[in-house]
């Protein structure tokens, strides 16, 4: 009687040599290098030389000298650096909802697949955000022109007198519409893409259980674009806090409203470019970063936790 034999256990591969072993990690490196050598010279570099200039100060006498912490101790005692960070602050508390909300509505309305000429309404309210900011800021800053603009020219044609948008109290407002009509088709697409992947199945389950629109938009679609929502939020924390561009171009429209401290950001070119104080310029510069690092990243806990 013949007996089978079971098969015999293949031969353990072979441990590579260690030069094959040395290549193999030396080429994962390599696909990085190219990476991390733009990433160090145009991010790292910088910010460390700015926290360098930032540890010194030109005096009038002895030069260039190293003064420790006494920049960050002025900044922190500097009205004008308060003051633009509370302007920004109260910015970024008042239009960045708007434009989310804005954004996120039109991005439901598209995904409900009952809006005739979906694709046309899509690129309409994204095609801002491919103006410059630069051309979008000028176009905004004639309309608001209340000599030569269409804000004068309903008055004269209507015999009214509408409120100057460049005022000093409503110049914030004004710019906060600039930037909302710039960043809304943004967030749109970043919302109506997350809001497409989500599984019809949901949806199929939602309708057997006889769940209405207002219904599914709570339990399924807003918890499945919360990492959305959350990015799109920290882009636009970021963004308030680098508020610079609109400012600086109607300052010429609007030198009574906008001041050379009117964001932390316009402060801080004006100190390097205007005051020629780089290093003050830098330490305040610095201060922003980490004051939008933090704030960025607690937005960023709270919203991807779990039950938030």
């Amino acid at each position: 009687m013949t007996t089978l034999q079971p098969p015999a256990a293949a031969a353990p591969r072979p441990a590579p040599p260690p030069a094959r072993r040395d290549r193999r990690s030396w080429a994962g490196w390599g696909f990085l290098g190219p990476f991390v050598a733009v990433f160090a010279l145009v991010f790292l570099a910088p910010i460390g030389y700015s926290i360098y200039l930032s540890l010194f100060r030109d005096q009038l006498i002895g030069g260039t000298t190293f003064v420790g912490l006494d920049n960050y101790t002025q900044a922190l005692q500097d009205d004008q650096f308060w003051d633009s960070l509370a302007r920004v602050a109260l910015f970024l508390a008042v239009q960045v909802p708007i434009m989310l909300g804005i954004a996120l509505l039109v991005a439901l309305a598209l995904d409900s697949g009952r809006l005739y000429g979906k694709s046309f309404f899509r690129i309409t309210i994204f095609l801002p955000y491919a103006v410059p900011a630069v051309v979008a800021t000028l176009m905004w800053g004639f309309m608001y022109g209340t000599k030569y603009g269409l804000v004068g020219d309903i008055n004269e044609a209507f015999g009214v007198s509408l409120p100057d948008p460049l005022s000093p109290d409503l110049v914030l407002a004004s710019i906060g519409n600039i930037v909302t009509w710039e960043f809304v088709g943004y967030n749109m697409l970043i919302f109506y893409s997350a809001l497409r992947v989500i599984p019809h199945s949901l949806y199929e389950a939602a309708e057997i259980d006889g769940a209405g629109q207002i219904r599914v938009i709570t339990a399924i679609k807003l918890p499945a674009i919360r990492g959305a929502l959350v990015i799109a939020t920290i882009f636009s924390i970021i963004g308030s806090f680098q508020l610079f561009n609109e400012p600086n171009i109607l300052r010429p429209l609007a030198r009574n409203a906008i001041t050379t401290d009117y964001t932390p950001n316009f402060y801080t070119y004006s100190l390097s470019f205007n005051g020629q104080q780089h290093n003050y310029s830098a330490t305040v510069a610095i201060i922003m970063g980490l004051i939008t690092m933090v704030i960025a990243y607690v937005v960023q806990l709270r919203g991807m936790r779990k039950g938030a």
